[in-house]
């Protein structure tokens, strides 16, 4: 019994230590101060993920923390976990607002009013990521233009009737037949990042071995199989497509997840309105092609001054051909005068 208290008093302090932050663990993420690039995050240092599914035989006792609706359990293996209780979604306020499960974009808020950037937490001790197909495949269509179209999603080639997981727990806020996408399900997830999943051939959980249909407001955790890889809508082939959505703008799932080897990459997500832009992927950054722009500009600028020469004193048509790389005879058929003509300094002649 002394040992079982040694191990209480020990998370007892790790609450404390940790109560701070665990009021502020509701799921709207934290802006950065972009001027003094200063970023203050409310969050733990992450302990070993463990399943939130807890058996009564493991758990050993539960501690308030100064969130209400997050406990601590205690586990007979001197290990312990967060866990959310059923009425926590109800405090977060993520799916209070803008539910409308006739848009893509309920947010209804103008790009230029978002800020630069956000910084959200993907997942911790309370929240997990799960990928949203088994298997090692590439994606195949990338996030941008293609054909002269909007491609605001990747494509991820699979067989009809392969399985397709939640990414992160969170409530449905579409599930039915939508145009182009065929067959889909929308996710709304804690963190206020929405998924799609498109071109599917059903739409389902599974619970206790029986398959229901996936309504709008079901909750729904990582890794859970909620629908059958299709080929409905506007659809080649048998395919997965897959979005990532903010505030109801579409970013490219790439920033998040390394589709070849099905793994997140970050915990903590910078999200930057840039990437809003559809000529921004994680393969080839718009700033990139910005500053690309800009130095080809800079080039064609300098080459086109090539192209003339200013007359300064003591120049000959012969000196100029020659620090030019041309002819006497080139130089006047480019501008329409004779060897003989007498040039006139600050004049411009063009060499090339």
């Amino acid at each position: 019994m002394e040992k079982v208290s040694m191990k209480k008093l020990l998370c007892i302090a790790l609450v404390m230590m940790s109560g701070a932050f665990t009021a502020a663990h509701a799921v709207n993420p934290v802006r950065i101060d972009t001027v003094r690039t200063h970023l203050v995050i409310p969050r733990p240092a992450l302990e070993p993920l463990k399943s939130l599914i807890t058996s009564p035989s493991d758990a050993i006792d539960t501690l308030d923390t100064a969130n209400e609706h997050i406990k601590v359990v205690l586990h007979a293996d001197n290990t312990w976990h967060y866990y959310k209780t059923p009425d926590y979604q109800q405090v977060t306020g993520v799916y209070d607002a803008h539910w409308d499960d006739n848009s893509t974009n309920p947010y209804g808020i103008e790009q230029k009013d978002l800020p630069n950037e956000w910084a959200i937490w993907l997942v911790d001790s309370l929240d997990q990521y799960h990928c949203p197909f088994q298997g090692s495949v590439y994606h195949r269509g990338k996030f941008g233009v293609r054909r002269g179209r909007r491609h605001q999603g990747v494509d991820i080639p699979l067989k009809t009737g392969e399985p397709v997981y939640a990414t992160f727990t969170g409530k449905v806020r579409i599930s039915k037949y939508w145009g182009a996408y065929g067959n889909i399900v929308v996710i709304r997830h804690e963190n206020g990042i929405e998924t799609f999943y498109a071109h599917l051939s059903k739409r389902l959980v599974e619970e206790h071995c029986s398959k229901l249909l996936v309504k709008k407001g079901d909750k729904v955790f990582q890794g859970q199989n909620i629908a059958l890889v299709g080929n409905t809508g506007n659809s080649t082939g048998p395919h997965l497509h897959f979005e990532t959505r903010y505030k109801g703008y579409a970013f490219d799932p790439q920033w998040l997840i390394d589709f070849k080897e099905g793994k997140l990459r970050h915990r903590l997500f910078v999200l930057k309105k840039k990437y809003f832009s559809i000529y921004s992927n994680y393969e080839q950054d718009f700033e990139d092609e910005i500053k690309n722009d800009e130095e080809d500009k800079k080039e064609d600028a300098e080459r086109e001054a090539m192209r003339w020469y200013t007359i300064k004193s003591g120049d000959t048509l012969g000196r100029i051909a020659i620090n030019h790389g041309t002819t006497v005879n080139a130089l006047c058929r480019l501008n329409g005068i004779k060897p003989t003509t007498v040039l006139q300094i600050g004049r411009r002649i063009r060499v090339r």
